[in-house]
């Protein structure tokens, strides 16, 4: 009798133990459906590193993302895996911070290290956005009043010129009432993502902003601009006067060079080669 009680009760523990670890997520946190970790797709080649550490410390430099903010790539080895830094103020991220994601956004290996909350907002774009290759989150102060004025950013810049196919704006309650202002679920970041559209950029009420592209020198570059056009148009409508907005079509026309030129000096200056 004392070794079916004992029995049971060692049983009892394992099923007990079995729903916890499926309850508790790598982090500690409750909530998901288990703690095995994706496998790696491999490393990433040293150039996609230097590339996606260079956009962290460029865009910190040029005041687009403070102690704030974050820039992932999608890795070139599988569409279904990409890279971002742990937790940490973008202008002091290294190689040794970043770390592999999947498309849920689950790391590969955290070590422990914190993640940043609104990695969603990756996952869920390259989900849907095949085409992108790097993404870029920031809380510019200049794109704010056009996040939650009904004013449209609009290209007043020929060096913004991608702005032309319009911004849409990202309310946060529309897709999950009142929250904490974060997209720190993947809920809310396939939201964002539909919202995003086809769009190269969007801007998040009271928050910032989400810019795309399919290559570092145009994301950066965009992330740039975006600000500028947006200091530059408020600037315009404080005048008074009317406004000569971009056409369209002089917007299709303006590619310039993809930013590749800026892109060379950026990334030079923030790894200070």
């Amino acid at each position: 009798m004392k070794q079916l009680i004992l029995r049971g009760v060692c049983f009892g523990l394992a099923i007990g133990l079995t729903i916890g670890l499926t309850v508790l997520a790598p982090s500690g946190r409750l909530g998901a459906q288990s703690t095995t970790p994706p496998a790696s797709a491999g490393p990433a080649s040293p150039a996609l590193i230097e590339d996606l550490v260079a956009a962290y410390r460029a865009l910190a430099q040029h005041g687009v993302i403070d102690g704030y903010g974050h820039v992932s790539a999608r890795h070139e080895r599988d569409p279904n895996r990409f890279f971002m830094a742990r937790s940490l103020a973008p202008e002091l991220v290294t190689a040794n911070d970043l770390i592999e994601f999947d498309l849920d956004g689950n790391p590969v290996d955290a070590r422990g290290r914190a993640l940043y909350s609104e990695r969603y907002i990756h996952a869920e774009i390259y989900k849907v956005r095949p085409e992108i290759k790097v993404i870029v989150h920031h809380h510019a102060q200049g794109v704010i009043p056009f996040s939650v004025t009904g004013v449209p950013l609009r290209p007043i810049y020929h060096m913004a010129s991608f702005l032309w196919e319009g911004v849409p704006v990202f309310d946060l309650r529309d897709a999950d009432g009142m929250t904490d202002m974060l997209v720190n679920t993947a809920k809310r970041g396939r939201a964002l993502a539909q919202t995003l559209g086809s769009k190269p950029a969007l801007l998040i009420r009271g928050h910032g902003a989400v810019v795309v592209g399919p290559s570092f020198n145009l994301a950066v570059g965009r992330s740039i601009y975006i600000e500028v056009n947006a200091r530059l148009q408020a600037q315009a409508m404080a005048l008074g006067g009317k406004i000569t907005f971009l056409d369209p079509e002089e917007g299709r026309k303006a590619i310039l060079d993809e930013y590749r030129r800026g892109w060379e000096m950026w990334k030079r200056n923030a790894l200070g080669k």
